[in-house]
């Protein structure tokens, strides 16, 4: 059996150093494993863990950016979720991950936010019930991981999808043993002094206080420029939903945005800037580490 090394910067540890740990990693859309996980997954992919992300809906309540593909989304064509399976499949290539939908593709449609109309559908994820658990428990039983990554009870920012995936995620580790679980969160601190002194044309500053974030984590990683660079590059395979203010154009956005701050700066759909800030944060779910700050994998028998 090996244990993970407690050092947590990804250019200092051994690129091999994670072989046989088993990762599992649950979203509610595509792009959020990118978003909320991606320098997460690709560290632990780098280092030789085997990475699968379950992702539970397509995300077929989705906004378009760009004028190419406006014609998708839900009360149009409705052809966003298929859409989207090639954008995550893409994102997914770049982070060197594997990847499947809970159930089978399009078990699950995606709910919208609270009280939307979307939410009512039968095939909606927040009506999934036990079906949803019993999808997964399947998945854990299978994989077997030593490490499962998710959000927190509010799903990070309240989104209904993203509750109900932390709650199966709880639900089906009581029926499988999971050595670790961790809530992907952002430090209010470092998102802060990383939001850009100059954003693009169009876009908006952040209100204090309207990105979610929390005041304390229990451990983060530190992104090298490798890692970083993944998580970005697979943020950016979500055209539809990312918009990086790189200067880059593609056949889905061809208009170029331009950020000048300590860090790369994205938005989504509303058009508030965001930082990819150097380090990705994670509160303790279930399971212990070896102190604060210590490696994800620190301590894990595999």
């Amino acid at each position: 059996m090996n244990a993970a090394n407690p050092s947590t910067k990804s250019s200092d540890l051994n690129p091999r150093d994670l072989v046989g740990l088993r990762v599992v990693a649950v979203h509610a859309h595509p792009d959020d494993e990118s978003i909320s996980t991606g320098g997460a997954l690709a560290d632990l992919a780098r280092r030789g863990a085997d990475v699968l992300v379950v992702t539970c809906t397509l995300g077929e309540e989705g906004e378009v950016i760009g004028e190419t593909y406006q014609g998708l989304v839900n009360d149009e064509a409705d052809q966003l979720g298929g859409f989207r399976i090639h954008e995550l499949t893409r994102a997914l290539d770049i982070l060197g991950v594997r990847g499947e939908f809970l159930g089978d593709v399009g078990r699950y449609r995606d709910s919208g936010m609270a009280g939307s109309p979307a939410s009512r559908n039968p095939r909606a994820f927040v009506n999934s019930g036990e079906h949803a658990v019993n999808d997964l428990v399947q998945i854990f039983r299978r994989e077997a991981p030593h490490l499962v990554l998710t959000y927190d009870s509010n799903g990070g920012y309240g989104h209904p999808d993203h509750i109900r995936a932390h709650e199966i995620t709880h639900l089906a580790a009581q029926q499988v043993d999971i050595p670790r679980i961790l809530w992907a969160a952002r430090l209010r601190e470092e998102l802060e002094a990383d939001i850009a002194n100059e954003i693009p044309a169009g876009w908006t500053r952040p209100e204090p206080g309207e990105l979610d974030a929390v005041d304390t984590t229990d451990t983060w990683v530190e992104m090298d420029d490798i890692v970083y660079a993944a998580k970005a590059d697979a943020m950016k395979a979500h055209a539809t939903q990312i918009w990086l203010a790189d200067g880059s154009v593609s056949p889905t956005n061809p208009h170029p945005a331009t950020a000048h701050g300590p860090v790369t700066t994205y938005a989504l759909s509303n058009l508030i800037a965001q930082p990819i800030t150097r380090r990705e944060h994670y509160l303790v779910g279930a399971g212990v580490l070896l102190g604060r700050g210590a490696d994800i994998a620190s301590g894990l028998d595999f």
